[in-house]
């Protein structure tokens, strides 16, 4: 049954791995041999770090740099990915932005920079790699979607609704992928403690709001992601496909 965890000689990129879920994915995946790509927006030194942790396994990495909104970013990721391990075997999609304001606050500006980061560059991207998956006849493609594909919070209107996009897309495109050994599916995160939510839960009137529509009682860390996304990447997960599921204590029940 370990064997089939094993990814000794697959490559994998993460998208935003500097931080958070993706770098705890990030690092899971080499834990388990494969060789992982860090791809970062901007800061460099996040990304180094978590390179740094990625080859303690004694596998190969490399780093991307790209803002996911440019439209050259996905030529860019796919090039530099390629020189760096080569054809990638594995696609965890993970990185996006998140903005919290009111419905009637949000600008064109602000509607676009979270479309085409949190959709648009996820599809651009499995264009580029999707293929060469393909016609290896293996592959594993992972999409990060949200707990508020089904508890939308009323100050993320669209990145809610960019998430509940994605596990759209997953259920497209499994059935066109499954039969050339490609799976897809969609890990949907709860309250998980990262960087981008220090702020509100340090407020503890939020924290304890948060925590009363959580069954388990707590917050998710961003390994609570690992174990799953390693299992939907690797020879375990080969049977599941186009499937969404919550990593989020209970908070997505009815």
């Amino acid at each position: 049954m370990k064997n089939l965890f094993d990814l000794s000689g697959k490559r994998a990129l993460v998208t935003g791995s500097s931080q958070g879920i993706g770098r705890a994915i990030a690092a899971a995946l080499a834990e388990f041999g494969a060789d992982v790509m860090v791809h970062c927006a901007r800061d460099l030194a996040k990304a180094q770090a978590a390179r740094e942790d990625i080859e303690r396994f004694g596998v190969r990495s490399g780093i991307t740099v790209a803002d996911l909104a440019d439209p050259a970013a996905a030529d860019q990721i796919h090039a530099e990915t390629q020189a760096a391990v080569g054809p990638v075997d594995i696609l965890v999609l993970n990185a996006s932005v998140q903005i919290r304001k009111p419905w009637h606050e949000i600008t064109l500006d602000e509607y676009r920079r979270q479309m085409d980061v949190n959709f648009g560059a996820n599809l651009w991207l499995i264009q580029k790699f999707a293929p060469a998956m393909q016609r290896n006849r293996w592959g594993r493609i992972l999409t990060i979607g949200s707990v508020q594909q089904v508890r939308p919070h009323p100050d993320m209107l669209v990145y809610s609704a960019t998430k509940s996009a994605l596990e759209n897309l997953v259920r497209s495109l499994a059935p066109q992928f499954a039969q050339d050994g490609v799976t897809i599916n969609n890990l949907a995160p709860g309250a998980i403690a990262t960087g981008r939510n220090k702020e509100v839960l340090a407020d503890q009137a939020y924290r304890l709001r948060v925590l009363s529509k959580i069954p388990a009682g707590f917050v998710g860390e961003p390994q609570d992601c690992a174990g799953l996304a390693v299992l939907l990447c690797s020879e375990a997960g080969r049977y599941v496909t186009g499937q969404n599921v919550y990593v989020d204590g209970g908070m997505g029940l009815p």
